[in-house]
């Protein structure tokens, strides 16, 4: 599969054996939104519920983390993935939490293939398709994850790029909070950015009909903000989610050498050690 998946093209794959579709809807912190609630009342036919907020390792002070090898493996099989397995990945959430999802099958090598639902259930509803509610009985998997942590980059990783400068840093947050204007969600952190970042806030990726932007449109977009094509890149946001957005659309461009930081914000911006930058990109 590529990436992205239409709407058409998921709807008529809908019941085949090997298709697994998996909802990541995920709300920020403070959003009077209930994604499983949502699921429960309204979802693709077949889907079932990721639960991506709870899928973290309990054991880090930064939140939202990569789990455990162990915790990805139960909770992919109990959603019935199979190491054969094409999964397609979707939301219903301002923040385009697919993209996350997706990037965790792809780094925990999950399934035979891993897609995201172009433009997720808003598009899907827009276009009259159906929808179901409740949950159903789902046959366990049989799937292994084995995190590949070359596809991840760490706050020791950030240190050493700030000094090598090896790899460009594009920051998916709104642009208040990448220059220091607004003020950061969670109370005690710091604002602004790491320093020698690029800003494309995550909304700017997506057409009016929450499809992602591509092609020309997409490139320009990024070479409006400075963006160095020819350089690797590593993509950062407050948590971890938006900044897969980034790295999606960048490898629907063929850009491959492309990583993510997983504490992003969360984790810079609560430690007063690492340096910081407010205003404008640099």
């Amino acid at each position: 599969m590529d990436i992205l998946v239409s709407t058409d093209w998921l709807a008529g794959e809908i019941g085949k054996r090997d298709l697994v579709i998996l909802d990541a809807s995920l709300f920020l912190p403070g959003t009077p939104r209930d994604p499983r609630a949502e699921f429960d009342a309204a979802h693709i036919p077949g889907a079932a519920f990721m639960d991506l907020p709870s899928l973290s390792d309990p054991a880090d002070p930064v939140p939202g983390q990569l789990p455990p090898d162990a915790l990805m493996t139960q909770r992919m099989q109990a959603l019935g993935v199979n190491a054969d397995s094409r999964i397609v990945v979707y939301d219903n959430s301002p923040t385009h939490s697919a993209a996350r999802g997706w990037w965790m099958m792809r780094v925990y090598g999950l399934g035979a293939s891993a897609a995201i639902l172009d433009g997720g259930l808003p598009k899907w509803l827009a276009e009259g398709r159906p929808v179901e509610s409740g949950t159903h009985a789902i046959a366990p998997g049989n799937t292994v994850a084995r995190l590949d942590r070359t596809q991840v980059r760490s706050k020791a990783d950030i240190l050493a790029n700030l000094d090598s400068g090896t790899a460009q840093l594009l920051d998916a947050r709104g642009a208040g909070r990448f220059t220091g204007a607004e003020a950061e969600p969670r109370p005690g952190m710091a604002s602004g950015h790491i320093p020698g970042s690029r800003n494309i806030p995550s909304s700017a990726f997506f057409a009016a009909d929450n499809s992602l932007k591509q092609g020309e449109e997409l490139r320009q977009l990024l070479l409006d903000a400075g963006t160095d094509l020819g350089r690797p890149i590593i993509t950062t946001c407050g948590s971890g989610v938006t900044a897969a957005i980034i790295l999606a659309a960048l490898e629907t461009l063929g850009k491959n050498d492309v990583s993510l930081y997983d504490g992003s914000w969360s984790e810079w911006g609560f430690d007063p050690a690492t340096p910081k930058a407010t205003g404008p990109a640099a």
